[in-house]
């Protein structure tokens, strides 16, 4: 095994970390003035150039998921009384475009302390470094896997499917190298410590809520958890910020787990959580991380992946199978 295999192994090592910590001040390293939304960051545009290409380096090794957390978690049962919510944010990005960062989102975020989880592609994460880096170090938030380019892992097989994983673990992994080196990674942050409640398991998002058995068990093997939802914010159409969260707040329940983006393909979602983060506090909701989560309840698991019911993503795996885009670049 390589030196950088060898410490890309050990930034995964199981820690432990309390349910619900406090949320920390920022990413000390950074500016306000760094961390602000720029105008224009969150457009979506075709990309060019060349292939992004990663260091030679190997995936990060972790045990298999034990058997009880395999499958598809689609939420959590908490005891009575508890009520947590998880508001998870997708930051995808296909081959063929380079997508944007919802910085008016994220702004809101930290500036109402709320945890929350990204999951992030290993493109984005490249395309998106500087941006990558300060979420990552952020004690507020968590990162998982959400693959590569956004490939549909129903219909992607073998290698190709298996690379869509480990390469966007090796993207995860080098920013938090660079948030390490930069001296921007605290201890103790419950966001992006492994172990605990997983198990010392990562955090992987299927996309499109679609997954092959061949695609669950190989995420499953490789030490992740296949996290999805229970509420889906519906943000890449033009419903609007009310309408949306009107949306989202009737589907809500305690130890939800919430769809939503944060890569310019979410429509009024930063203006949504204006209106749901206050309107769920008022009901006695607090925010957690899906790690936090995890660790206050038990885990609802399915044994295939789908969006709000079984069947429900043929539509995005027939689509790649054709070549059909589902959502053009704006």
């Amino acid at each position: 095994m390589s030196v950088r295999s060898i410490c890309l192994a050990l930034l995964l090592l199981p820690v432990s970390f309390p349910v619900l910590a406090g949320p920390a001040a920022g990413p000390a390293c950074y500016s306000p003035a760094a961390l602000a939304a720029k105008p224009g960051e969150e457009i979506v545009r075709p990309r060019a150039g060349g292939p992004i290409n990663l260091p030679d380096m190997a995936a990060p090794s972790l045990p298999p998921v034990p058997a009880a957390l395999r499958g598809s978690i689609r939420r959590v049962e908490l005891p009575p009384g508890e009520k947590l919510v998880a508001l998870t944010f997708d930051l995808c990005e296909a081959s063929s475009e380079i997508s944007g960062y919802d910085g008016a989102l994220v702004d809101y975020l930290r500036a109402e302390n709320v945890a929350a989880t990204f999951f992030a592609g290993g493109k984005w994460l490249m395309s998106h470094a500087e941006r990558g880096d300060q979420l990552t170090a952020d004690h507020t938030f968590e990162m998982g896997n959400h693959t590569w380019s956004h490939a549909n892992l129903t219909v992607r097989t073998g290698d190709a499917m298996r690379r869509q994983v480990d390469d966007a673990d090796v993207a995860l992994a080098l920013r938090r190298t660079e948030v390490k080196a930069k001296g921007c990674m605290l201890p103790g942050a419950p966001a992006q410590a492994q172990g605990g409640a997983t198990g010392g398991a990562a955090l992987f998002r299927f996309p499109y809520g679609s997954c092959s058995a061949e695609s669950l068990n190989y995420v499953n093997d490789t030490g992740h958890l296949a996290i999805q939802w229970d509420v889906d914010s519906g943000d890449p159409a033009f419903i609007g910020a009310k309408g949306m969260a009107d949306d989202m707040l009737r589907g809500i329940r305690p130890g939800s787990i919430v769809l939503m983006h944060a890569n310019g393909r979410g429509k009024h979602t930063a203006e949504a959580l204006k209106i749901l983060i206050p309107a769920l506090r008022a009901k006695g909701y607090r925010f957690a991380t899906v790690s936090q989560l995890l660790a206050a309840g038990r885990p609802v698991i399915a044994d295939t992946c789908y969006s709000l019911k079984p069947g429900d993503t043929r539509v995005y795996d027939d689509a790649a199978r054709t070549g059909k885009r589902i959502l053009p670049v704006q």
